[in-house]
């Protein structure tokens, strides 16, 4: 290598020692001029010589401290970009500590006031051309650091090598370093009041290594090429009277590609094509933010803003999302503001201080999870998850979140006991920080993306839970009808006719929300059993309770979601380290499972009276819900002057001659049996159908049957 020599001398004459645990580094590195002198100074601890590049030459600067400056006195008429600086890596690249800050005065004051919206533009890594050099900008929010260093492959993980710019009172630390770009590994080494360095990781991430490793990657979400405009077009116009079937998953059970983990592309394309064919409107993926343990299926999420790495990076999810649009299908994400987990190189004491959560345990930790709680009131923290909600729909065009523990957020007092609570400011339960923050976030969701879903997993009586005045959801799922009509199915036959109300109660309240009818992953986890398996009786009583259960739910008011497996009748309960038992497909009974959801689904699609006033009392009227010596319910579902009577049987009785009890009816004919043969029924059919003059109709009654009918009135 060649170099020049240059004078040894100090432009400073050392008069100020370079601290870098300080506020400003790049007040004492980088290019200074001072009259006629002009010198580039360098922090490189423990190093014995550093090369720059300046104007083609290479040059070796002068050591003028043990402490680890080295400075080069060059000519007056040299510019910040005329010079370059080999890294501890062996990267040659521009001086760090002669740029601007990347982040000015307005990104601080709207984060500090908790409405920046684009955040995840500000703050984090991003692949930039900064002052017109390409590198990467990184930043992030610890306002009560002491310093905060960036470490990485480039530094050799050094925390010394590269402080930060604090910019003031807005608590963000900056720092660009050129030549840095996509899949550099990176955290925040930061030093704490007291003196502690703690080692992070990037809180506004878009990518991390695989587990049990926990770096952030430089990602740039940027570069994919979306071809959705038309279906982004189409949702944007879109309201909730229209047919949502949602297909419930975790992709890394649902097929096995022959290694630990699928990539998202492959699983695009297949989940594409079977949710087309099976009749399914929308995907919803268990929680494929980036998350440390596998067991915890993403609902304990250390990057906020990443995907997990499991699966791919963040331009194969975008794939994933681009092609299931493509094929007709939406896509929603699980997303969980509610808590966070305590892994020491993510939120939790950020900067040494209760930054992200509370400080007192009794609002900080949640009691069931053993999990940190968000500052809701903390204008920045609110900030931060309302910013990541909206990087899901900017960045990867997702077209829901289905909003995880949503009681928990409303409550206080949530899973503790007296004592163990704080009250707000009224003294009562309501976490009124949480309610505006969740207000907050769905009017500016809804905003910034029409058209886009925003349902909540909320199981109290809270109301006004998807009411525009109320907390602003499009849907709340119908925890209370799952519950009381799981337990019903839970009974012998023979005693259904002693809970009849648990079939009936939710029409009381079926229209105060609107409801998301659910048979989740919560309900085939934990010793609860597979949904079949939960069915009362003989094996062949089993599966046609379930496919009873399937199609009630099919017919009762409220959009609809299954959870994978659920189709296949899989006797197992799910376990989010196998894959779903495909082959059991290959008996009948499952098979016709899988056929009779198919053909239940298509018929939903194809029958505005199932979907068009779901939240309204105009699309449903009762035939009979008195029944309760044969366990059978009977209502008509109506729209636009044509109706369906759907009838359900809850006993394994086939009764003949069974009169539905309907005036002016001019014709009849069945149009779905889940006792069809094709299904594994016993194919008690109503081929002929029997009018009654004056008082309805009078059908054969099924087994453990659901019977659709159109009827036309005089």
């Amino acid at each position: 290598m060649d170099t020049i020599s240059v004078p040894k001398q100090s432009f400073s004459a050392m008069k100020d020692v370079f601290n870098p645990n300080g506020h400003d580094p790049h007040h004492f590195l980088g290019l200074h001029k001072d009259g006629q002198q002009a010198v580039i100074r360098l922090w490189r601890p423990g190093a014995a010589e550093i090369f720059l590049e300046v104007q083609g030459q290479v040059v070796a600067a002068n050591r003028v401290s043990d402490q680890g400056v080295f400075e080069l006195p060059v000519p007056q008429s040299l510019g910040p970009m005329d010079y370059r600086v080999y890294h501890a890596s062996g990267l040659l690249a521009h001086d760090p500590y002669v740029f601007l800050p990347t982040l000015g005065d307005i990104d601080q004051f709207l984060f500090n006031k908790g409405v920046h919206y684009e955040l995840y533009k500000a703050l984090g890594a991003s692949v930039c051309v900064h002052q017109g050099i390409t590198g990467t900008k990184f930043a992030v929010w610890a306002p009560n650091a002491k310093s905060v260093g960036l470490v990485g492959d480039f530094n050799h993980w050094d925390g010394r090598i590269n402080p930060m710019r604090s910019l003031g009172g807005s608590g963000i630390w900056e720092l660009f370093v050129p030549g840095v770009g996509q899949w550099e590994k990176y955290k925040f080494e930061i030093r704490t009041q007291h003196g502690y360095v703690c080692l992070k990781s990037d809180p506004f991430g878009n990518f991390f290594e695989m587990r049990p490793s926990n770096s952030s990657v430089v990602s740039d979400v940027n570069r994919f090429q979306w071809s959705d405009s038309k279906w982004i077009e189409r949702r944007r116009n879109a309201d909730l009277n229209r047919p949502i079937n949602i297909y419930e998953m975790h992709i890394g059970s649902w097929r096995h590609y022959g290694r630990e983990f699928p990539n998202y592309r492959e699983v695009a394309h297949d989940l594409a094509a079977y949710c087309r064919t099976m009749g399914f409107t929308h995907v919803e993926l268990l929680p494929v933010m980036e998350h440390p343990l596998d067991e915890s299926w993403g609902y304990q999420v250390t990057g906020f803003f990443a995907v997990t790495s499991r699966y791919g990076t963040p331009e194969d999810f975008q794939y994933f999302v681009d092609h299931l649009h493509q094929e007709g299908i939406g896509v929603i994400l699980d997303w969980v503001p509610a808590h966070f987990p305590t892994d020491d190189y993510s939120l939790i004491r950020f900067d040494g201080t209760a930054l992200f959560e509370h400080e007192d345990p009794r609002q900080g930790i949640h009691p069931h999870w053993y999990t940190a709680i968000f500052n809701y009131g903390r204008p920045e923290v609110s900030n931060f998850l309302i910013a990541s909600a909206l990087f899901w729909f900017d960045k990867m065009h997702i077209d829901g979140l289905r909003v995880d523990a949503v009681a928990s957020l409303l409550y206080l007092d949530y899973g503790r006991k007296e004592g163990e609570w704080i009250p707000n400011r009224y003294g009562g339960n309501y976490n009124l920080e949480a309610i505006e923050f969740i207000k907050h976030l769905n009017s500016i969701v809804h905003q910034r993306f029409p058209g886009a879903l925003m349902i909540a997993e909320e199981s109290s009586a809270f109301t006004g839970v998807s009411h525009p005045d109320g907390l602003g959801f499009d849907l709340k799922w119908n925890m209370g009808w799952m519950n009381d009509t799981l337990r019903y199915f839970s009974k012998d036959p023979i005693y259904r006719r002693h809970h009849q109300n648990d079939l009936t109660f939710s029409l009381l309240y079926a229209f105060s929300e609107r409801f998301l009818s659910v048979l989740s992953h919560d309900e085939v986890v934990h010793l609860k059993r597979s949904l079949v398996d939960k069915m009362p009786g003989t094996d062949w009583q089993k599966f046609a309770n379930l496919r009873l259960l399937y199609s009630y739910m099919m017919c009762h008011p409220g959009k609809k979601l299954i959870f994978m497996g659920g189709e296949l009748a899989q006797w197992k309960e799910w376990d989010c380290k196998s894959t779903l038992d495909w082959y059991l497909l290959q008996y009948s009974p499952h098979l016709g499972m899988q056929e009779m959801v198919r053909d239940l689904n298509h018929l939903y699609l194809q029958r505005r009276e199932l979907w068009v006033h779901d939240f309204e009392w105009t699309g449903y009227e009762w035939i009979d819900f008195s029944d309760a010596d044969h366990s059978v319910i009977s209502y008509m579902r109506k729209a636009d002057g044509q109706y369906l009577a759907c009838i359900h049987n809850f006993t394994p009785e086939t009764v003949p001659n069974y009169l539905i009890k309907l005036s002016r009816v001019k014709s009849v004919r069945e149009i779905f049996n889940s006792d069809a043969a094709k299904y594994s029924g016993s194919d008690h059919l109503n081929s002929n159908i029997s009018l009654v003059k004056d008082a309805g109709f009078s059908i054969t009654l099924s087994p453990l049957a659901t019977m659709v009918f159109e009827v036309d009135f005089v």
